[in-house]
């Protein structure tokens, strides 16, 4: 049930966080960045409405380091969110291939163009540092929030009927303010599962070699990085209740 949970969650999370860049972008008339940032918001937090769980490897791995979710949990719980990444990325496909086809100008003609509608792609003049610190700090300060909003310890805890209206707020102020640069990945599953679909589908092993093999050291590395200094900063400075690592040392 809980494998099950993290494939829908994160199935949803997909279908209307990459139908949002479809829409915006395929649009005859594009919309602007407000529209993915509301898109990629209601998309996470529908995502953890449907599944409770955490539909982000990132989380989970930062749960089982600093928290007490179990480590053996850890692989189906990653390899249920890639799926889900993967089943949703093909379903917008599916739904979009035809626009897709009319913005590359041939059927079938398949190019970074429009690869970056599924798997995130750095902006041309973006340093790879700069990059790498974008995803990092967001991906930290989302885990920060999320924390935050479950905490029972905390008098302002959101409750589980209202936490994913909490989570819309938190991942729209992040898309907004610091999300353009990168695209936000903000998780692994969320630009791997996608990315592994693009390569199936007829863009080739250009999505895993563009900058520099960007996939690995931004979107997963740097996401997972941020995550785990997320939790541990607020476990760190604000967390009192049990089962941390940190108050147990």
């Amino acid at each position: 049930m809980e494998y099950a949970a993290e494939f829908f969650g994160t199935m949803v999370l997909v279908i209307f966080g990459i139908g949002a860049n479809c829409q915006v972008i395929l649009g005859s008339s594009p919309s602007n960045w407000t529209s993915l940032s509301l898109g990629w918001a209601a998309a996470v937090s529908l995502g953890v409405w449907v599944s409770g769980g955490h539909i982000n490897p990132a989380v989970t791995l930062a749960l089982a380091t600093w928290r007490t979710f179990p480590w053996r949990k850890v692989p189906g719980y990653i390899l249920s969110q890639l799926l889900g990444g993967i089943v949703g990325a093909a379903i917008v496909y599916g739904i979009y291939a035809h626009a897709i086809d009319l913005f590359e100008g041939g059927t079938g003609l398949r190019t970074m163009k429009t690869a970056g509608l599924f798997g995130t792609v750095p902006a041309s003049y973006l340093p790879p540092a700069t990059a790498f610190f974008a995803e990092f700090l967001a991906t930290a300060m989302l885990l920060f929030g999320v924390l935050a909003f479950t905490d029972p310890n905390n008098k302002s805890h959101l409750p589980p009927p209202v936490l994913p209206g909490g989570i819309f707020v938190l991942v729209l102020g992040i898309a907004a303010c610091l999300g353009m640069q990168t695209g936000f990945a903000l998780n692994p599953a969320r630009d791997l599962g996608p990315r592994m679909l693009t390569a199936m589908v007829g863009y080739g092993g250009q999505v895993f070699t563009v900058r520099n093999h960007y996939w690995i050291w931004c979107p997963v590395i740097a996401t997972i990085c941020g995550a785990q200094m997320g939790t541990l900063a607020y476990d760190l400075f604000l967390h009192k209740g049990d089962g941390g690592l940190i108050n147990k040392l």
